[in-house]
Formats: C-alpha cells, structure tokens, sequence
C-alpha cells in the first residue's frame, strides 16, 4: 500500500468539555470513551493500517510533554513532535506538517486527523481510507463527509456530487465523490433539508491526500501562509525530542482553517462518504450519546446514584453526586467547579468559559491539580498566606532546582522516597519523614526510586504565585512555570 504519514492535531482547547476540558489540560488527553485518552485512541485506531508510517503530531507547546507522555505510554516515537507557539488555526498547522514530511525528499500521503474525535467502527474506517487512497494518489484532496444521522445544527456540510443514493457501508458504494460546496453549520430546517436530499454529509475535519498536491493549492490561494509555514519551519529550534517552531515567523502566518484556506476554492477537492460512528464529542451531549446508558437513557461516570432520572449524563470527580428526578440534564463535577445544564443547552458552555476569562478566573484555563513533565501537582488547600500541595513525582523524575523570593517550605512523604537539596545538603526521605526549606534557599526534589513518590507540601509566605520560581538547573529546558 502506499506510504501514509499520518499528521495528528493536537492543538485544541476544548471549551465545550468545560470544566473538565480546560486549556492546560483539553479533552484530547482525557480518557472520556474508554481506555485512554482520545488522543491515544487516535493512534490506535490507525496504527494497523498498511503502509501507516510514524506519525508527525502539530500540539501546543503548553501541552508538549502530555503529549510526549500520552504517546510514549504507547510505545509511540513520532517522526515529528511540532509545537505551536500559537494557535493559528488547522490549515497553518498542516501545511508545517506537509513541509516537515517532504523535508527528507518524501512526498508521502498525510492523513490529517482531528486528536480528540470517536470512530467506533475502526475496519470500516480503515476500508474508507484504503478507498480514499485511489483518488489521493491521483490528485484529489481527500476529505471524509460523515452521513448523517440526523439534522445536526452543530456541524457544518459538505454537497457531494456524484452517485444517487445515500452510502451504507465504512466506504460508501458510491466512493469517492466530487464537491459542490462547503456550507455553514445550518438552521434546523435547512439541517432537514440537507439531510433528506442524501447529497449532504458532515465535516469531519478528516483529510487524505499528498503532501505536495495540498501544499501546491496552498500556495494558490494563500501563499502568505506557506510562505509563513515555511519560515517557521526552517527557523526551527530543536529541544529534545520536539521542534519549536520559529515564533515570529508562526506569529505573523496568517490563521485559517483548511476549509476556508482550500477545500471551498479548490477544484481537486472530493468527498468520501463514511459511516463509521464517528462523533466528534463536542460537547457533552455529544459524549452522552455515545456513552454507555441503562435502560432510562441515563450515562454515569464515576460515583453516583440516580433516582427516577431520565436521559440524564453525570460526571463525577472525586465526590458522591446524587441526582433526583431530573431528565434532559448534565452534571459535570470536578475538584474546583460544577456544571448543571440542561442538555439541550451545553452548546453555550463556552460562554460560560468566555464569562471566566473575561473575569480573570482561573477555572477558565487550569485545573486544581496540574501536570508538569515530572509529574503533577493538586492545590487542596490554600489561604491569605498558606497553601497546601499534593505533589506526586514520576520515578526517576526532577523537579528543577530552583529557590523562591517569598515563600518557605515544608515537605511531608506520604509514600515512596524522596531525594532532597536543599543548599548544599542532599538527602533521603522515607514514608512518614519531613523537611524544612526555608525561604530563599536553593532546592530541588527528586525521586529515586522505581514507584511514585507522594508528598504533601505546606508552603508559607507573603506570595505564593507559580511565577515566584527562580530556576537554575532544569532537565526539562523550562525558564518559569
């Protein structure tokens, strides 16, 4: 089969999920459906396609060691790990992933897949792409319509044109078919209309087609954009297994999606049908549909109790929700928020995000406990000039050392052992034993040994921000943060 490099997006926010998709930690690391995240699903999904080479992932830098992490729990070594250092939308981030492909002298299939989307029926998918794989290798710029199973509101369409009849399998009967146009995400009528005339699917934000093809139409209709993806590219910056993208060059490209960059001005654009149980969990509606539900339509997630309830999805955290009599209604509840919504209204939680962030509210971007490449820490306490830290070390990782302006520190280990400095002193700490850092003294933690280390930590000071950290040594190349 012919060679396919497959070009994971990784870069979303997941707004919608909120509060348990957030900025620092979004639904494509989260394990909504299943055993693992999304994004490991998505590679799951493919890694046994023929021909299916390493693949080149475009992320966040903010996410850059999940993603390294979530992949390497799989045994995953991408060709290419590309970090943004802003979002520009997906067809900037393609076409760097087109460039990265070709830079050997390949000019390879990319199959550009969405990193936090759900497709049920992974050998009909795999039957859609060996389909699409004809008209790529002929020059078509391949996108995957979804037939739709209803008149959703929420997506936009494709008009396909080409064979009579709405598809039934993974790869249509009809195949591969020609586009008429790209349409907005419609009203309800006109979402009927689409869908009883059998010409209309949904975009998935799944593509197929040669690097080269996609860059040569790219540069027709936007060559500021290549020319930017270029720039950023070979102003590249190498940081262990990632590439930083050059940030001026990245900052000026313009932000556009692939839709409105190509597929609505291009003439090579097609359209293969599929229906694989493809849902893009876009909201929790979304995820409610295609969760696990008893026989009342109601779908649980962690600890809880639902009486006389209906239709109802409830996402638990680390608490007991009980739910009464409810129908047609989301509860989401994590360490430092709740969301109650009616279902047919989680499509405005984002305004719920936009209210965050216009009120400088953390919840709008983090979480109470945060993940960092050595490990991960949960704020369980805090006060006027306390705070109080769980802190969970990965073996073998580092935290860097490093001092603060304004606050001391005391550490308690829960379980495993701790490696300590704490000026030019070192040490061990077992279960049950503390230490003091006084203020302004250089320290580092780490964990030697070959299970988690847990601790607690009780800082005390005038400030506590995450920024007063002064680094001097730090393996994992941060300044701050």
């Amino acid at each position: 089969m012919t060679s396919i490099v497959p070009v994971l997006l990784s870069g979303g926010s997941g707004t919608r999920l909120w509060p348990l998709s957030r900025e620092t930690h979004p639904k494509q690391f989260q394990p909504l459906v299943g055993e693992g995240s999304l994004l490991q699903a998505t590679w799951r999904r493919i890694e046994a396609l023929p021909g299916i080479g390493a693949p080149i992932v475009v992320a966040n830098e903010e996410h850059r060691f999940m993603v390294a992490e979530q992949l390497r729990q799989l045994g995953v070594a991408p060709a290419a790990l590309l970090l943004e250092p802003v979002g520009r939308n997906t067809a900037p981030a393609i076409a760097v992933a087109a460039l990265q492909a070709m830079a050997g002298g390949a000019d390879p299939l990319l199959l550009v897949l969405p990193s936090d989307h759900v497709i049920r029926d992974v050998p009909a998918f795999h039957a859609a792409v060996r389909a699409a794989v004809v008209a790529a290798d002929q020059g078509s710029l391949v996108t995957f319509g979804i037939v739709p199973a209803g008149p959703e509101t929420g997506y936009g369409y494709i008009k396909g044109v080409g064979p009579e009849g709405p598809p039934t399998g993974g790869a249509a009967a009809g195949g591969v078919r020609g586009v008429e146009r790209f349409v907005e995400k419609p009203d309800l009528a006109t979402a009927q209309a689409y869908v009883a005339s059998g010409d209309y699917f949904w975009n998935s934000g799944m593509f197929l087609f040669r690097a080269s093809r996609f860059l040569a139409e790219l540069q027709r209709f936007a060559p500021a954009m290549v020319a930017a993806a270029t720039a950023a590219l070979a102003g590249a910056k190498r940081d262990a297994d990632f590439l930083r993208l050059d940030r001026a060059a990245f900052e000026a490209c313009p932000a556009d999606s692939i839709d409105y960059a190509v597929m609505e001005k291009t003439d090579a654009a097609a359209v293969l049908p599929i229906n694989v149980g493809w849902n893009d969990v876009g909201s929790w509606s979304a995820l409610w549909e295609i969760a696990d539900q008893d026989p009342d339509g109601n779908a649980h997630h962690g600890d809880v109790i639902a009486l006389g309830c209906r239709n109802t999805l409830a996402w638990g955290g680390r608490r007991l929700v009980s739910l009464l009599g409810l129908e047609d209604v989301i509860v989401v509840d994590t360490d430092d928020a709740l969301l109650v919504a009616s279902r047919d209204q989680v499509q405005q939680v984002k305004d719920i995000v936009s209210r965050l962030k216009a009120d400088k509210r953390p919840e709008a971007s983090v979480h109470r406990k945060v993940y960092r490449p050595w490990g991960s820490y949960d704020g369980v306490d805090s006060g006027e000039r306390f705070q109080v830290k769980r802190i969970v070390v990965k073996p073998g990782a580092a935290l860097s050392l490093q001092m603060h302006h304004h606050r001391a520190e005391h550490w308690i280990v829960v379980s495993g052992s701790a490696r300590v400095t704490c000026d030019d002193r070192v040490f061990l700490l077992g279960e049950n034993q503390s230490t003091y850092i006084p203020l302004g003294s250089k320290h580092r933690l780490e964990n030697p040994g070959n299970v988690p280390l847990e601790l607690i930590e009780v800082q005390s000071g005038s400030y506590l921000g995450e920024d007063d950290i002064v680094r001097f040594e730090d393996v994992y190349g941060r300044s701050s943060g």
